[in-house]
């Protein structure tokens, strides 16, 4: 999807998430996870984002980011309620990463490199990215990577100019 195809998405559930090698852009399902996509743009509304790593990349499967510690450990310090559904885990899914708890997501994140069916219905799906996935493909890899990939900033598309 081309910028100019973008601007068709409804931009209030719409961000720009800038990664070092480009934009990507995420369309945010507010229909199945409301609570989850009202905190998400709190978030970055507060410019929560801006500067995190990707702490947790797996080829074949996904990334993750999201927490200030940049560890897999740290979160906002707001837990959301699961909001599962029946989207499934595709290449381009952006969904809730959590602890053990099924209400512990908090502010950390993954987008799927492929499929992964056995994540289906025990974790909140979000969003799903519809343009520069290719600058998904080029976050660095690692648990945590030795160069971590950063997020430059993350943005509500209603937001920009």
């Amino acid at each position: 999807m081309t910028e100019a195809e973008a601007i068709e998405l409804d931009k209030e559930n719409t961000l720009y998430l800038e990664l070092e090698t480009g934009r990507v852009i995420i369309a945010m399902r507010p229909d199945v996870a409301p609570k989850h996509v009202a905190r998400i743009k709190e978030l970055v509304r507060q410019n929560f984002y801006d500067g995190l790593i990707f702490h947790r990349v797996i080829p074949g499967f996904m990334a993750q980011g999201g927490d200030p510690e940049g560890r897999g450990t740290g979160g906002s310090g707001k837990n959301i309620e699961a909001e599962f559904s029946n989207l499934p885990h595709l290449r381009g899914t952006v969904s809730m990463a959590r602890a053990g708890d099924p209400n512990s997501a908090d502010s950390q994140f993954f987008i799927c490199f492929s499929r992964a069916a056995y994540l289906d219905g025990d974790y909140t799906v979000w969003g799903r990215v519809v343009g520069g996935m290719e600058h998904v493909d080029a976050i660095s890899v690692g648990e945590p990577p030795a160069n971590p990939s950063k997020i430059v900033t993350m943005r509500v598309a209603a937001d920009v100019d």
